[in-house]
């Protein structure tokens, strides 16, 4: 169910059912020419020596080999972060049992990407790292290198994950060639470091799917998911838009907005200890929290992140001021240093449906109208239904029925439905949880059990 709902929220599959199977053909076999464009010809061409003129040595750019050369360099960043993939699980180390055709059939001499990355003798420099992976720091000093008496083992024992038998693909080589193909189509954006984390939850979750149609197209279903999802958040990965509407600066500082209206006393703790966002909450709001969990926490998280209605995942927010609120007493209490370390390091084991519950709880208490705070109407649990609330001084009232849906009325003071009308609208089978109103507005907005607030434009 999960897979199935991610490829919808994530605008893969079309609303209308009746056209999945053609679209999923349209997709998947324009996937297969891609693998066919970017990865099966240009390792034919690698073998040819029929070209005298472009040869390995020439150095200049228009030559074929110096844009295969940096082409390496990308690739060689990409396999490393891959195969660090969820250290805790062995997922990504186990063959899939859905290796690429295309690849698998072609013939011996054919030079697929794991050929390329055991033949390619590229050092990549410490500069060159630092402007590919700059932005997220987390690399390693290891290199790639090439075991010197046994091609078949990429890797050196101490260093990473032996690749599997040819004829085989490990999960993890997968994923690399996704985020390969990912690369070249989009070029000025390229592959930072870091999308590896988030490419390999929604991989896993595909690549695990209960229905066997669905898991054998894990690939392609993964790519496409993954270029809608890096539509709302490749600005964290560009430094050159960190200063934009959605670049990770303004982020940051919209969440450290947030921290001050929801928790006062933490925001002034953090000022007074000189603890900024950038110590922590960077890697927060880049990675979708993939680093801070366990996957299986991770996933219940992007249940909620991909169902927010609001663009960019503005839900993320109230995530991480409900994960500063909830250690409250500890964090205000504890020195800098102490704080720092909480934060960086999370404690994974964190019951993160309490994560949730608050978070939704600060999303339906903080609406902001001509910079003031719009609290909250109710503040006991759950609501009964039918049930009365004032909405203002006016005498104005709601009524909710939830029996088969939600139906709400709304009353003048002089319990006339008068030119307010009757509303109506349906949340099937959710239980309300809190309700809030912007009067001036006449914008009604209601929290539901599964984590959602629901805003609506009210008749005037």
């Amino acid at each position: 169910m999960r897979s199935l709902t991610w490829k919808i929220l994530l605008n893969y599959l079309l609303l209308d059912r009746t056209k999945w199977a053609s679209h999923l053909a349209k997709q998947r076999e324009l996937y297969r020419g891609y693998i066919r464009e970017i990865i099966i010809k240009p390792g034919l061409k690698s073998t040819s020596h029929s070209d005298i003129v472009d040869h390995p040595l020439n150095s200049a750019p228009d030559s074929s080999w110096t844009a295969y050369f940096k082409e390496n360099e990308i690739l060689l960043q990409i396999d490393k972060d891959v195969r660090r993939l969820c250290p805790d699980l062995c997922f990504f180390q186990r063959k899939t049992d859905y290796p690429c055709a295309e690849i698998m059939n072609q013939e011996i001499g054919f030079e697929s990407l794991r050929k390329r990355i055991v033949s390619t003798s590229l050092k990549v420099e410490s500069q060159s790292q630092s402007r590919l992976t700059g932005r997220l720091e987390f690399q390693s000093n290891k290199t790639l290198r090439q075991k010197k008496n046994n091609s078949s083992n990429l890797i050196s024992d101490d260093d990473e994950y032996e690749v599997l038998a040819d004829g085989c693909e490990a999960h993890w080589e997968v994923v690399e060639r996704i985020l390969f193909v990912f690369s070249k189509l989009n070029t000025g954006q390229s592959y930072v470091q870091g999308m590896n984390e988030i490419i390999g939850p929604i991989y896993y979750t595909f690549a695990t799917d209960p229905n066997v149609e669905w898991r054998e197209y894990a690939e392609a279903d993964t790519f496409y998911c993954f270029t809608n999802l890096m539509i709302h958040i490749r600005d964290n990965f560009m430094k050159v838009y960190d200063n934009s509407e959605f670049g990770i600066r303004v982020r940051m500082q919209k969440y450290l907005n947030l921290l001050k209206e929801t928790a006062n006393d933490i925001y002034d703790l953090f000022e007074e200890q000189n603890l900024k966002p950038e110590f922590y909450a960077f890697r927060w709001l880049t990675l979708l929290l993939s680093q801070e969990f366990h996957l299986p926490d991770v996933l219940r998280i992007w249940d909620s992140l991909f169902a927010d209605q609001e663009e960019n995942f503005e839900f993320l927010f109230y995530i991480c001021c409900a994960m500063v609120i909830l250690p409250r007493n500890q964090l205000l209490t504890g020195s800098q240093s102490q704080n720092i370390k909480l934060l960086q390091n999370y404690p994974p084991d964190t019951d993160v449906h309490k994560i949730l519950e608050k978070a939704a709880e600060l999303k339906l208490k903080v609406f902001s109208y001509n910079g003031q705070l719009i609290r909250e109407i109710k503040e006991t649990n759950y609501i009964t239904y039918p049930t009365n609330i004032k909405l203002n001084s006016k005498g104005q009232l709601i009524t909710i029925d939830n029996h088969q849906g939600l139906n709400i009325t709304i009353y003048d003071e002089h319990q006339q439905k008068n030119r307010l009308g009757a509303y109506t609208a349906r949340i099937c089978h959710s239980q309300i949880l809190d309700v809030a109103i912007q009067p001036k507005q006449n914008i009604l907005h209601l929290a539901s059990k599964d984590y959602r607030v629901y805003t609506y434009q009210l008749p005037l």
